[in-house]
């Protein structure tokens, strides 16, 4: 064939629906069956949702207006001005995806790869053979650290954790309400279902790290819990490079910095056509070019966050000053709900 996927999330289901529109021969492995889920916030940017519609892929969810920061009485408000984002189940979003790459007729087979091997024509992954192989075997790649690329994270070990109430949404925008050392998320997804994702690099369970949400507790009061705690972390993942000969490293596999500024899924939907082009080309390493172009403002606004609200007095300013330069506030929420590598002259 002349690409093998490793990894069935949504960077691994969107190469393989870019590859089988390109010509190629493609198949996926994956290694759990059927709908995958995965702790994450769950809200899709404008630019995210416009790279799925543009692969025909439409996954039920709520419409999201914006983005609103809370601390205590304080609000700041930034409306998305490029269209909507939405709100949609992680299960929703894979199974919209697998569904279209099932429809285009490329196999997704429930299987482990542990051998990957080169030479000068192609790939040799566990006895099959590939032109090509994508990996995209999520935050903790064991492709990635087979070939040597992973490099141990320098930051703060930020983890993440996500749980669902069944409740009414109360808003149109994802909250992100901030305390003294955590984020909480909270995004709409169904008519009757919420999202609450919480970052942290303290430890202890989800319930101890909901209690510094004054405000969002309160909300939450009385509402059942739809599901169980699911974690992630750590979730800043360096990588040397993002291609070793003939295999390219996509999504998280590729390296995370933090879900702070809430790009993860927009950036995979942009690295995965960038790396179809590089294989349909001929020349892999023109996708570690693409990559760094196309997570240049993530990185850079992301590492600039978190090394800003990792001081004290910064982080009690940062929705005080997002009150008072409503300017500011929507020109990077406007930064980040562009597509992912689209040059602009603004923030």
């Amino acid at each position: 064939m002349d690409l093998l996927v490793v990894g069935a999330g949504p960077a691994g289901l969107a190469t393989a629906l870019h590859a089988v529109r390109a010509g190629l021969e493609v198949a996926v492995w994956e290694q759990r069956a059927g709908t995958v889920d995965k702790a994450c916030g769950e809200g899709l940017m404008p630019g995210a949702v416009a790279a799925l519609a543009a692969l025909g892929v439409h996954p039920p969810g709520r419409e999201l207006r914006g983005i609103r920061y809370v601390a205590g009485p304080r609000r700041a408000d930034a409306e998305f001005r490029t269209g909507p984002g939405r709100g949609v189940r992680r299960t929703a979003l894979h199974a919209a995806l697998r569904e279209a790459v099932l429809a285009a007729g490329v196999p997704v087979e429930q299987r482990t790869a542990r051998r990957v091997e080169q030479d000068g024509d192609g790939v040799v992954v566990d006895g099959v053979r590939a032109g090509h192989l994508v990996a995209a075997d999520g935050l903790h790649s064991p492709i990635r650290r087979a070939l040597g690329l992973h490099r141990p994270g320098r930051s703060r070990r930020r983890n993440g954790m996500r749980r669902h109430y069944a409740l009414a949404p109360w808003n149109d925008r994802v909250e992100v309400h901030w305390a003294p050392d955590a984020e909480a998320y909270v995004t709409p997804v169904a008519d009757d279902l919420v999202g609450v994702a919480v970052l942290t690099a303290g430890r202890g369970p989800y319930d101890d790290h909901l209690a510094a949400f004054s405000a969002l507790r309160e909300r939450l009061a009385g509402a059942e819990a739809a599901g169980p705690v699911r974690g992630a972390g750590p979730l800043h993942q360096r990588s040397s490079a993002r291609t070793a000969g003939r295999v390219l490293l996509v999504g998280d596999a590729a390296g995370y910095v933090d879900a702070l500024t809430g790009e993860g899924i927009a950036l995979a939907l942009a690295q995965a056509p960038a790396a179809v082009r590089a294989v349909v080309s001929g020349d892999p390493a023109a996708y570690e070019r693409q990559w760094r172009r196309i997570t240049r403002r993530y990185r850079w606004l992301t590492h600039a966050l978190l090394g800003a609200t990792g001081a004290a007095p910064v982080r009690a300013a940062l929705v005080p000053a997002a009150q008072r330069l409503p300017w500011l506030f929507s020109a990077a929420v406007e930064a980040l709900a562009r597509p992912a590598g689209e040059r602009s002259g603004g923030l």
